[in-house]
């Protein structure tokens, strides 16, 4: 995980007022979880004001202008799901504001989580194990052992 990169991200997440909920690699790290990850996985409140709110954090960032092409029909639309690469270095953003029908913004469980004196989103373990526990790659069921075991999460 790129620290100061990401702290920058997310920064700016709080800065512009962004609805997000942070999950995947970077949450399990937050929440005290050793986990090597190249990319940060963002869920994005579905709004269109809120995308822009997204827009306007990244460009604080990075002076990249395609960030002008992520497009709140993208994430409103069918296939809600955007990857975002900076043009330097191989850390990347994927944001989706639902997954298929399993898993909408609004149904996620999230805490805040202080990342170096900067309030973070994070999705609870609970909702963490949710996600990875069924999932084919076997690094996501791993995952999802581990936070079973380290928060004493009840399958019920």
């Amino acid at each position: 995980m790129n620290y100061e990169l990401t702290k920058k991200i997310l920064a700016a997440l709080e800065r512009e007022k962004v609805r997000y909920v942070v999950f995947g690699a970077v949450a399990i790290n937050l929440l005290g979880l050793a986990r090597a990850t190249e990319d940060l996985d963002l869920f994005i409140a579905p709004e269109a004001l809120n995308i822009e709110r997204l827009k306007a954090a990244l460009r604080s960032v990075f002076d990249d202008p395609t960030i002008d092409e992520i497009k709140s029909e993208e994430l409103l639309g069918e296939y809600p799901a955007i990857e975002y690469v900076p043009p330097e270095g191989t850390f990347h953003i994927d944001m989706v504001t639902r997954m298929g029908e399993a898993f909408r913004f609004e149904d996620l469980e999230a805490q805040t989580q202080d990342f170096d004196g900067v309030p973070v989103s994070v999705a609870t373990p609970k909702t963490l194990y949710r996600m990875k526990k069924d999932t084919v790659r076997l690094r996501d069921r791993a995952d999802a052992e581990t936070l079973k075991r380290r928060f004493r999460i009840d399958e019920d």
